[in-house]
């Protein structure tokens, strides 16, 4: 029992010893790290409505305002370690140490986040538009850092990592695309006539914009037809949709018109022998 008293009278009055000491360093880290916290505080608050005022976008203010915050909390961290005589130095290298040996780790979410801050400055494409990235089309849904979200004519979200659109071939039709068909007529055919039929059927079908107007002409002479081209526009969510009512539209309108859409086909000739010929080749 007298050494359980002993002990904690100990430990007591090292406590107390600790606070007489160091109670000031105690006192003034705390402080800092209080100040720090508020300063973060105001600052990502007035940055935040700053960038608000100026419309930039939601994502890369998110990220400026969180980066502003870290710094000056990670600051007065550092400022609350140097209060009690630590030395900051070797922290700071093995944090330098520590991010450099990360790096090679993370290169892909790194290069992502890069390729991101890239396109929410330079804004290739905005929320909304219809791209074709990496293969894939669809509208863009959200703008992230690490990645882009598309979602296609059938509902499903697609996400591109940031890393595959910068530097890519990108393809941005705003909110509409464009849609290129070709139909083969027959040379008895007039093509004016089959002209006139494609340009009256997308002016009545309700899904194909009216402007920019659609276009229709001979596109090329083929070897059994003549094929008439035809380019018009959609919205992007309803491609399909559009195309294949348009197709039919104009396959029916075609044949009720006279207009004959010919099938591939090759003339076969055979030469028969003449008695001439058989002559000079007995000769």
């Amino acid at each position: 029992m007298k050494e359980e008293i002993a002990m904690a009278q100990k430990t007591f009055d090292v406590v107390i010893d600790f606070f007489v000491r160091y109670s000031f360093q105690v006192i003034g880290a705390i402080a800092v790290l209080i100040i720090g916290w508020i300063v973060a505080r105001l600052a990502a608050g007035f940055l935040l409505e700053l960038l608000e005022k100026r419309k930039v976008d939601v994502t890369l203010s998110k990220f400026a305002v969180s980066t502003v915050k870290l710094i000056i909390i990670g600051f007065a961290v550092l400022v609350s370690l140097n209060n009690f005589g630590v030395t900051i130095a070797p922290f700071i290298a093995a944090l330098a140490a520590m991010a450099f040996g990360a790096s090679f780790a993370i290169q892909g979410p790194i290069a992502n986040y890069g390729a991101g801050l890239v396109i929410i400055l330079t804004r290739p494409f905005k929320v909304g538009n219809t791209v074709t990235a990496a293969g894939v089309s669809g509208v863009v849904e959200e703008i992230k850092l690490g990645a882009t979200i598309l979602s296609d004519e059938d509902g499903v979200r697609i996400t591109i990592p940031n890393k595959h659109i910068v530097g890519e071939i990108l393809h941005n039709s705003d909110k509409q695309r464009i849609v290129e068909e070709v139909v083969g007529i027959s040379y008895h055919c007039e093509p004016e006539h089959a002209i006139k039929i494609i340009r009256e059927t997308l002016l009545e079908i309700e899904q194909v914009f009216k402007e920019p107007p659609p276009q229709v002409g001979i596109q090329k002479f083929g070897d059994w037809s003549i094929e008439v081209g035809f380019r018009y526009w959609v919205a992007s969510r309803k491609y399909f949709q559009t195309l294949y009512e348009v197709n039919l539209a104009v396959y029916k309108n075609l044949k009720q018109g006279g207009v004959e859409i010919p099938f591939p086909q090759r003339e076969v000739r055979v030469i028969s022998e003449t008695a001439e010929t058989r002559s000079i080749k007995a000769a």
